[in-house]
């Protein structure tokens, strides 16, 4: 990832609403739901979901597919791991006291990501 893929995914996700939406297709893996779903357990109105759900999707950090009548939306894991993988690059050189937390995370993050190749 690129700084300017990583910008856009990270303005995409400074919304509170996007970064629900996200969080929420997180938890439910690859299937992902359908935006009315989505719509749903969130709260939100469906023309609003559908603008939120645009701007994930062109930031790359959601998947759209057609089932029958209805569009699924998951979170683009690869592309998560690349933002965060972007972000650790840098991380503590020099000052391992600093990312101390981040092993825990990132055994977390590994783990999570195995669930999802299964």
């Amino acid at each position: 990832m690129d700084e300017f893929e990583a910008t856009r995914a990270l303005g995409a996700l400074a919304q509170p609403t996007r970064l629900a939406v996200f969080r929420l297709l997180v938890r439910e893996g690859p299937a992902g739901l359908p935006a009315g779903e989505v719509a749903a357990r969130l709260g939100v109105q469906p023309a609003t979901l559908s603008f939120h759900l645009a701007q994930l999707e062109r930031a790359g950090l959601l998947a759209a597919r057609r089932q029958s009548r209805q569009i699924l939306y998951a979170a683009d894991f690869a592309a998560m791991g690349a933002l965060v993988g972007f972000l650790l690059d840098d991380c503590c050189h020099g000052h391992p006291e600093v990312c101390a937390g981040l092993d825990a995370a990132e055994e977390r993050a590994g783990r999570a990501a195995a669930k999802v190749e299964v």
